[in-house]
């Protein structure tokens, strides 16, 4: 967290979030639950060494509608300020797996998968789960077969609206997560179309997010996502830790 605050104030940046993964369910061998109390307590230690920095607190909370409990026992036991909500996992076919695992299915069913977790997405969207801002909505377009199927995100065009449309109307943010700068068709999550959706669908807030999981690639892709976010009429606040909004 340190070294991320220094690449922060390398790059300019006036603020960042940590917005630490908080799952319930173990899919890899390295997950471990969230020490929210070390947590808080190394965010402070980053505030005091960069009182230049404004460092916000935060935790993605991975199908938090699913573990509504063990949810709620996380938002209680801590000051976060930015909570985003995410789908990662899913059932499918009787087994459980996280997106990142979809090389294990045959590429003929992941057109299914993706609407599973499509699925997935709009429930935690209408259920009472809180969460500020949904995190990488096409998060399983990081793991597409790209050199064997095309993705195209109108193949889903209204399971996508329809999320969007959930989320709009519960007054959340959407996030734009550039995936640690990846190559934008893979990993830009959203892109243009459904930023576009989101938009008609009455949408008025965007975060981002570079899911960066390494200090060297805080903001990776920023520049793209803004331009992108500005194209589909969204405009930066002049504080630099609220929302873009309409």
């Amino acid at each position: 967290m340190t070294a991320a605050c220094a690449q922060a104030r390398k790059l300019g940046l006036p603020a960042l979030a940590f917005t630490e993964h908080c799952d319930f369910v173990s899919v890899h061998e390295r997950q471990v639950p969230l020490d929210v109390e070390g947590y808080l307590e190394a965010v402070e230690r980053c505030r005091a060494r960069f009182p230049d920095l404004r460092i916000l607190s935060g935790a993605e909370l991975g199908e938090p509608h699913l573990f509504p409990a063990e949810a709620a026992a996380v938002l209680a036991s801590g000051r976060l300020e930015r909570i985003l909500g995410s789908v990662h996992c899913v059932t499918f076919e009787g087994r459980l797996i996280d997106m990142s695992q979809m090389s294990s299915i045959d590429a003929a069913r992941i057109p299914q998968l993706v609407s599973v977790h499509l699925a997935e997405t709009l429930a935690l969207v209408e259920s009472d789960a809180e969460f500020s801002s949904l995190a990488h909505i096409d998060y399983p377009k990081r793991y597409w077969p790209h050199g064997e199927l095309p993705y195209v995100e109108s193949d889903h065009e209204e399971e996508f609206r329809a999320i969007l449309r959930g989320l709009a109307r519960r007054g959340s943010a959407l996030e734009v997560n550039t995936t640690r700068g990846a190559e934008p068709s893979r990993g830009l999550c959203p892109g243009p179309a459904v930023l576009r959706w989101w938009r008609e669908e009455g949408g008025q807030a965007l975060s981002f997010g570079s899911d960066a999981h390494d200090p060297t690639k805080i903001a990776a892709g920023f520049k793209l996502a803004g331009e992108v976010a500005a194209a589909a009429g969204f405009r930066p606040s002049a504080d630099p830790t609220a929302y873009w909004t309409r």
